[in-house]
């Protein structure tokens, strides 16, 4: 996630304190009377999962703000030079007018090929530019069936 570095540091105490109050509301007493293995565990642990659960709250309202790298891409930092890079299409590809499988498909975009990424992007949702049979579209994505063009090299696809 590239989260600006004030609202990165204001996650973790904030996280904290969630913790704490939980903590505090949900556990005996006898359990934070001395300092234990077992509270610094759910200190710890319930501090990482609320910072989590705040970090991809807040990250969405942070993408439509104008960054477009805080969305998550397997195997590379996100960021701006990745935008442009194009990708492969694994399987053949429903491109929608909006993100999620519940949203009108516009066409099928064939495996092999190339779709370039525009920024906008919703969790696994991409908006990407794709041009294939003479048409080129703009639209949505699932990000989940595209390659970079090096992870497939020396494959074939199968139809």
């Amino acid at each position: 996630m590239n989260l600006p570095l004030p609202l990165a540091a204001a996650i973790y105490p904030a996280a904290l304190l969630v913790t704490l109050v939980l903590a505090a509301y949900c556990t005996p007493r006898r359990w934070w009377r001395q300092l234990n293995l077992r509270a610094i565990a759910v200190t710890l642990g319930g501090t990482l999962l609320f910072a989590q659960l705040f970090s991809h709250w807040l990250l969405p309202a942070h993408a439509a703000s104008g960054d477009s790298g805080t969305a998550r891409q397997s195997g590379a930092a996100a960021g701006s030079t990745a935008m442009a890079q194009p990708f492969i299409v694994h399987h053949d590809l429903n491109l929608r007018y909006a993100a999620g499988v519940q949203a009108t498909r516009m066409r099928t975009i064939p495996a092999g090929a190339l779709v370039t990424p525009t920024g906008p992007r919703q969790g696994d949702w991409w908006q990407i530019s794709a041009c294939s049979g003479g048409q080129c579209s703009t639209g949505w994505v699932s990000s989940l069936w595209l390659r970079r063009s090096e992870e497939t090299a020396g494959q074939t696809h199968e139809h």
